[in-house]
């Protein structure tokens, strides 16, 4: 077990990362951003977002002052949006619960929306250099790898054991750079898929290379057909200016704006008219959109309408008009905002 520990400090101390926009700080509101994006997220889709983020929300005061839209306007096209409503939660009871100090203990981190386990002892480890050990995606498929553990690693028995492995791995010292090291051995080399194992510091006694089982750890999850939704959003169109609908804070895209969002076979300019008041002109349906979550797939149908009259002003509230512009760069989920570059495009 120590060997493990400090073959990999000293392939970290050499090898590792150490320049990502998030390192060699001890600011733990930096560092709780970074993991809070980085999870379920590749670095490369991380780091343009992490600095606009924290440019304009550089401590916990600054976030906990900003209203949730802007939060998530800063968080759009990054996907999984309750992270960032999360955070913005968090920062809230930081202001209200510390003083505006971010705790010290992994139990008060921990308790914080949003974070779990895991990400509590990256931040307690990076900031504070206490000793807790982590376990998210990358850190379970080496550690599933270079020990040979069957199962999904996300199934609860499998989850517990490995917890359990990976406590007795962590060293006597260096915690910073063990940790560092272990996310950056599963992100650069033990990778999902052509993994580099020539270079990995850990090879020899790695049972997976060792039995040829690379391929087949970690167990894969048994898949699931993913079923397919089909809706039409409405692009309705005023001159230069778009309407726009703020979607219910919870479900998928929850507190984002979007277009408004019709069932498939209505009578598009019926529900225009009974639901918005609008007197519209239909035009050519745009090609079709597809998004893919984690348990379905949206299939979205872009569906012009054109006013017929002077623009009326929005009465309803969670409705605003918005110069294509504007509504381009407002808080939308990516799909959305895809489609309304094409239009601003023509």
């Amino acid at each position: 077990m120590a060997e493990f520990s400090q073959r990999l400090i000293q392939w970290q101390q050499l090898h590792g990362r150490h320049s990502l926009p998030w390192q060699n700080t001890q600011d733990p509101y930096a560092i709780w951003v970074s993991e809070i994006m980085l999870q379920q997220t590749q670095v490369v889709a991380v780091i343009p977002y992490y600095q606009r983020f924290m440019s304009r929300f550089p401590d916990v005061a600054s976030l906990a002052q900003a209203d949730e839209d802007e939060v998530l306007r800063h968080w759009s096209g990054l996907g999984y949006y309750s992270r960032a409503r999360n955070l913005h939660t968090a920062a809230l009871a930081i202001m209200q619960q510390y003083q505006g100090e971010f705790p010290q203990t992994h139990e008060k981190i921990n308790a914080l929306p949003g974070i779990g386990r895991s990400t509590a002892s990256a931040i307690t480890v990076f900031a504070y250099g206490q000793t807790q050990t982590i376990l998210d995606g990358n850190v379970k498929r080496v550690l599933t790898r270079c020990f040979g553990i069957e199962g999904w690693p996300s199934q609860p028995a499998v989850e517990k054991r490995l917890w359990k492995l990976a406590e007795s791995l962590l060293p006597k010292a260096d915690i910073q750079c063990y940790t560092q090291g272990l996310m950056d051995l599963g992100a650069t080399l033990c990778t999902r898929s052509k993994p580099q194992c020539d270079k990995c510091p850990v090879r020899e006694n790695c049972v997976a290379r060792k039995k040829s089982r690379i391929t087949q750890l970690p167990t894969p999850k048994q898949r699931k057909i993913i079923p397919e939704r089909e809706i039409v959003m409405l692009i309705l169109l005023a001159a230069n200016e778009i309407l726009l609908e703020k979607r219910p804070p919870s479900g998928i895209w929850g507190g984002l704006w979007s277009l408004p969002e019709v069932a498939m076979g209505e009578d598009v300019q019926l529900v225009a008219r009974q639901r918005l008041g609008l007197e519209t002109k239909l035009l050519p349906t745009l090609p079709i959109v597809t998004h893919t979550f984690t348990h379905f797939r949206l299939r979205i149908t872009p569906q012009p309408l054109k006013m017929l009259k002077m623009r009326p002003e929005v009465r309803q509230s969670g409705l605003v008009w918005l110069d294509k512009e504007d509504a381009i760069d407002a808080a939308l989920p990516a799909p959305i905002r895809k489609i309304l570059l094409g239009i601003a495009a023509n």
